[in-house]
This record gives C-alpha cells, sequence and structure tokens, in this order.
C-alpha cells in the first residue's frame, strides 16, 4: 500500500484525545483551571494549529466540563470574515501579528496576547538518500526539489522568502520536480520516494503520517520571513463569558498548554527563543 493511501482523520485523532482525556480525572486537574458550570466556549484558530487544539479543547473540556467549539481552517480567511463582519467567534488563534492588530483597531478584539511560534526547516526522506546536507544542496545538479509553491500563503509564501533571501531561487527552481497546492500530499510523494527534498513548516514533522518516515534539518532564521512565523490569541468582542474564556486562554498558555504546542511542532512562547521573538517582533498588545 502507497503511504498518501493511509487515511487519519481528524475526527478519528479527536476521538483519541478526548479518551485519554478523560482518564486523567480530577486527581489531575490543575488549579488555576477549575471547573465552571457547563457553558460552552466557540474557539477558531488557524488550521495548522488544528492537531494541538484538539488535544488542549480535550484536556480542558475534561477538567472543566466546558464544551469547546472549535474551528481550524485557514487563518487568512477567518480574519477577513471577522473584519467584514461576516463571522463571529469568542476566542481566536490568529496567524500573523498584523491580523490581530487589524481586529483590535476595529474593535473586535478586546485584547491579545502571544500564542506560540512557527519555524520552516528543510526536510528529507528518511535515511537521506541523496545526502542533502544544507539548503545549497537543493541546487546541485541532479537534487529532486519538491515545494508547495501553489499552496496557500503560509505554506508558499516564507518557501519563497527563503529561497529569495538565500539566493538560490534560479538554480532551486531549475531542479523542482512538483510544484504542489497541497502539502500534505506532496509529503506522502516525498516519503514515498517521489523527491529528494523540500521546505516545510517544522510542525509538519511530527505529523503521524510523516514523523517516523523523514528527517530534517534547520534553515538559518536570518533566511526567514518573519511575518507568518508568529500566532496570536484573542479574546473576541463577542465573548459572553470572559471569565471563561480567559481561563481557556490561561490554559492555552500555561506551561502544559505549551508543551503540547511543542509537541506538535510549535516554540513556546515560554522558551528562549519563544521569549527573544516575542521582543523582536513586538508581539505585544499595546
Amino acid at each position: 500500500m502507497k503511504f498518501k493511501e493511509i487515511d487519519e482523520s481528524r475526527r478519528g485523532f479527536l476521538k483519541g484525545a478526548l479518551a485519554a482525556a478523560a482518564i486523567a480525572g480530577p486527581e489531575s486537574m490543575l488549579a488555576g483551571f477549575t471547573p465552571f458550570k457547563p457553558g460552552s466556549l466557540q474557539v477558531w484558530s488557524c488550521g495548522g494549529l488544528s492537531e494541538a487544539f484538539n488535544e488542549l479543547n480535550a484536556i480542558y473540556e475534561s477538567r472543566t466540563g466546558h464544551n469547546i467549539q472549535y474551528t481550524g481552517a485557514f487563518a487568512g480567511a477567518l480574519g477577513k470574515s471577522l473584519l467584514a463582519l461576516q463571522g463571529k467567534t469568542e476566542v481566536f488563534g490568529a496567524r500573523v501579528l498584523e491580523l490581530s492588530q487589524k481586529l483590535r483597531k476595529a474593535g473586535l478584539s478586546l485584547r491579545f496576547r502571544p500564542l506560540c511560534f512557527t519555524d520552516y526547516v528543510l526536510v528529507v526522506p528518511k535515511g537521506n538518500p541523496a545526502g542533502i546536507r544544507d539548503l545549497k544542496d537543493l541546487a546541485e545538479p541532479g537534487v529532486r526539489v519538491m515545494l508547495p509553491l501553489r499552496a496557500s500563503p503560509p505554506g508558499s509564501g516564507p518557501v519563497k522568502g527563503i529561497l529569495k533571501n538565500s539566493g538560490l531561487t534560479g538554480p532551486v527552481m531549475k531542479n523542482m520536480i512538483a510544484n504542489g497546492s497541497c502539502v500534505i500530499q506532496m509529503m506522502c510523494d516525498l516519503v514515498d520516494g517521489k523527491g529528494d527534498a523540500s521546505i516545510i513548516e517544522k510542525r509538519l514533522t511530527t505529523h503521524d503520517r510523516f514523523k517516523d518516515k523523514i528527517e530534517y534539518m534547520p534553515i538559518d532564521e536570518k533566511l526567514i520571513p518573519p511575518g507568518p512565523l508568529t500566532f496570536t490569541l484573542n479574546i473576541m468582542k463577542y465573548v459572553k463569558d470572559e471569565k471563561l474564556a480567559d481561563d481557556f486562554a490561561d490554559f492555552v498558555c500555561s506551561v502544559e498548554g505549551q508543551e503540547i504546542f511543542e509537541r506538535h511542532g510549535f516554540t513556546s512562547i515560554h522558551s528562549a527563543r519563544g521569549l527573544e521573538l516575542i521582543e523582536r517582533f513586538g508581539v505585544k498588545d499595546v
């Protein structure tokens, strides 16, 4: 069976996470995340955060009795619907600091805080058959490069920026054998041996479909465009219970919550790099 034929739905992941969380029981509840009377909270986020939020939501629901009504989708589209007053949510995990700043300026976000950061890496099939060592190797003759340049902006924009900043756009494009619109499909082809290397978000290296079938290498952070790296958590003006929303946000941004993001390939806001990026990018609600 080809690897890409394996089908693992988000629903199956969520059921598993819920079952695991249910085992935790009252003895594992944290002080500060106390149960309220049953209620619900509507949460939206960038789709790339979905796996982490599914796990976080399941744990929070098991500890508080609340229902988290969660939607993970393309953050740009969600943001546009909010700014155009065509959509409403109570909590919003936004990608790109500028989006949260626009929501605040428009009076749609009551406040926001740093949520986590993403990163980009050089990825190869397990065993690294082509002997790729760094970004420059993608320009070597005969290297089969697969890039998601037709994907949505978070998947394609930073990759184009990395190539431009490294001065390798021309040579690497000559080696490109696949210009994908779906990063997941591209990764399936990569692990099936149809390519030698790609550039992806680090979060994908933790995906159940790929984590045991790939290897990855860091990319010099000076080459990575900073805009798409930042995620923020907004409490929206539509919130019905601010105490509940703040409690949920506190859990998401707690050390425990951030460890979940780290397991899914993101950078914690409590890590040395996370703290440095908060200061460098000015990720503050001012």
